[in-house]
């Protein structure tokens, strides 16, 4: 596919795709009644988990005590800044697809101060100003539309997600205004970017992420367990998720 036809794609984006994404919701299998996670997909699920475990060692040393930094730290966290500034523009939308606009507003002044002030979002001063983020997202997006959670699944290098966040995830692609306004090739940058700021964000937190993937009983069953519980906070749903699979000794 050529430069020309690519860009003409990515400008053509539109929320009939996005829409048409919707629809998948209403086959997103419910739980059982009294079962707090819905994981029909258990064994395929853990199957990926492997892969991904596997993958994580190989790429990042994951679970080695003396693994080294891959990245300058001053570098990591400047690499993590510029990624989390480019999700500012989604984050506004969603909120306005939400009735939000006071997180609408923030996000887009905290979007036009890191991006002038912070060279281009690689610093990051608005979180100083005390305009801190207010990330969201097409899976919340598509909460607050009242659909539902659906199964919980991993995805390959990705992890963990449910069947609405991963469709919220693909509709992002089509609503993301960052990648829209910039078109090919400069949209492969963005993506490059925002790659590499997950890869800084595991150099970053990194002890805390190998302490859930490398020193649990069931590392399977604590990520799902800690997935679940804080992505329903951040969606404000109150509910504690029970995982048959955690030890309850916190061992």
């Amino acid at each position: 596919m050529s430069d020309t036809s690519i860009d003409s794609a990515i400008r053509g984006r539109s929320l009939g795709p996005v829409l048409a994404l919707t629809w998948l919701l209403a086959g997103c299998a419910a739980p059982p009644p009294g079962v707090e996670f819905n994981d029909p997909h258990e064994a395929q699920n853990r199957a990926v988990h492997e892969e991904n475990l596997a993958m994580d060692r190989a790429l990042f040393g994951g679970g080695k005590p003396d693994r080294k930094p891959f990245l300058p730290e001053p570098v990591a966290t400047s690499l993590s800044n510029f990624a989390s500034n480019l999700d500012m523009p989604g984050s506004a939308v969603n909120s306005v697809l939400q009735v939000r606009p006071g997180p609408a507003l923030q996000n887009t002044l905290r979007f036009a101060i890191n991006t002038t002030i912070g060279v281009g979002g690689l610093l990051d001063p608005a979180t100083a100003m005390g305009i801190h983020a207010e990330s969201t997202d097409f899976g919340e997006t598509l909460h607050v539309w009242g659909a539902p959670e659906g199964a919980y699944l991993v995805v390959p290098f990705a992890g963990p997600t449910t069947e609405r966040d991963a469709i919220g995830w693909v509709a992002d692609l089509f609503v993301d205004p960052v990648s829209i306004l910039v078109g090919a090739p400069e949209a492969y940058y963005i993506v490059a970017a925002r790659l590499g700021g997950r890869a800084a964000d595991r150099q970053l937190y990194g002890e805390t992420i190998d302490s859930i993937l490398y020193e649990s009983a069931d590392s399977y069953a604590q990520m799902r367990l800690i997935y679940l519980q804080n992505r329903r906070f951040e969606l404000g749903i109150e509910t504690d998720v029970f995982d048959p699979y955690e030890d309850p000794y916190g061992q």
